[in-house]
């Protein structure tokens, strides 16, 4: 993609994912956009009256001006603030989730559907910006990672091939990645029904559903545990 954007001006939308320090006054910035994953230099943005500044701070959402010439690094030539989530960075266990996601999408993005990626950010840190209950934000992106990265979590069959049934209680079998029938297992009718609906719907419509805290519990421990 780099190489059809030599010696070209992009404007996109683009969340930073991190940022690190360069020469006195400059910084490498990795980017999340609807149309790719790129590393960019934001040159001056540390002088104390960079129009930059605004622009790159984490947990924002940002309309980003780049120029791409022959190198592999394009140039921030203009970044304006369209959404900060500042409740975020108020709220400690906010901002070590938020955190967490921004980490994992900076290492998991090299070569994958950004479009989709991209709106699974924008999602998180929208809802998470305003969020009570933090779980159902870190379930709800972990389940809908999997599947974009091509190792969707099977709501539907068990570990030999049975559909999974209402009347029957499941537990995680982790080594092979399926649900198995047991009697005492963690995952019942309504556990099932509200993974499938996180790895269906837009966190929107999953804020509309009264989430049990005896749903959620297992079913991050089983996030916990796949990802």
């Amino acid at each position: 993609m780099l190489e059809n954007m030599q010696n070209s001006d992009v404007r996109t939308l683009g969340y930073v994912l991190k940022r690190t320090n360069y020469g006195e006054y400059d910084r490498i910035l990795n980017l999340l956009t609807p149309i790719g994953k790129f590393s960019v230099i934001a040159k001056g943005v540390r002088k104390e009256k960079s129009k930059l500044a605004g622009g790159v701070e984490i947990f924002t959402l940002t309309d980003f001006n780049i120029h791409f010439g022959k190198g592999e690094m394009g140039v921030v030539t203009g970044a304006k603030m369209i959404r900060h989530y500042g409740d975020i960075v108020k709220d400690f266990d906010k901002m070590e989730l938020a955190a967490k996601i921004l980490k994992d999408a900076n290492k998991t993005s090299e070569g994958i559907d950004t479009t989709e990626y991209f709106k699974i950010i924008d999602q998180s840190l929208m809802d998470l910006n305003v969020a009570k209950d933090l779980s159902v934000v870190e379930a709800w992106y972990f389940i809908n990672l999997r599947k974009i990265v091509g190792e969707e979590i099977n709501l539907y069959r068990d570990t030999n091939g049975e559909r999974l049934k209402a009347d029957k209680l499941y537990r995680w079998d982790n080594m092979n990645m399926t649900f198995e029938e047991d009697p005492n297992g963690d995952f019942g009718e309504d556990a099932i029904k509200m993974l499938r609906l996180m790895a269906s719907s837009d966190l929107n419509v999953i804020r509309r559903v009264k989430v049990n805290n005896n749903i959620m519990s297992p079913i991050l421990r089983l996030i916990h545990r796949v990802v």
